[in-house]
């Protein structure tokens, strides 16, 4: 059987890691005053699998739906909203996140399971961090730390080792090979 290629194909992956992502969402413990999700994990499988500016896109067009309306953030959350209150500094970090994995994933699979693992986990930390801090300009930093940066570590650090995972997983299809 030939998988498809070509832009076709990738336009395809593309609308396919912004519902995973719109998805990933909607997968939540609530906190206040920023939910924990399953986010982060798809925007940076995103950037593995599909690459640097691809994977970048994808996470800009996930972004770009929500503002138009679309009920894919947290909560089921959409508009101006997410991007201006306590989550803006998170999901800004997204598509800047997604590129930086993309590029450090080079062919698409991260090589070394604990490299990869630990490259992830920074790019899980430069998220809370931007999002941390953009939650202590609203609130202060010691707050903010405690709220948005603190209680997200250890799902960060599972979450690293899931895309590693899922990454390995999706190197098998050849169609989502980077190119």
């Amino acid at each position: 059987m030939t998988v498809p290629s070509g832009l076709p194909f990738r336009f395809a992956a593309v609308f396919g890691f912004v519902l995973l992502i719109a998805v990933s969402a909607r997968l939540s413990v609530p906190m206040v005053p920023v939910p924990m999700t399953m986010q982060t994990w798809a925007v940076l499988l995103a950037g593995v699998v599909l690459g640097p500016r691809w994977g970048g896109g994808a996470v800009l067009l996930y972004l770009a739906v929500g503002l138009a309306g679309l009920p894919v953030f947290s909560d089921g959350a959409s508009g101006v909203g997410p991007l201006t209150g306590p989550t803006a500094g998170y999901l800004l970090a997204f598509p800047f996140a997604a590129a930086l994995a993309g590029a450090f994933a080079g062919k698409g699979r991260p090589r070394g399971f604990v490299r990869a693992t630990a490259g992830l986990f920074g790019l899980h930390l430069m998220i809370l961090t931007l999002g941390t801090g953009w939650l202590a300009v609203r609130m202060g930093a010691s707050p903010a730390l405690a709220a948005g940066f603190t209680p997200f570590l250890i799902g960060a650090a599972v979450k690293s080792l899931l895309v590693v995972l899922a990454a390995r997983a999706l190197s098998a299809v050849p169609g989502l090979r980077r190119g």
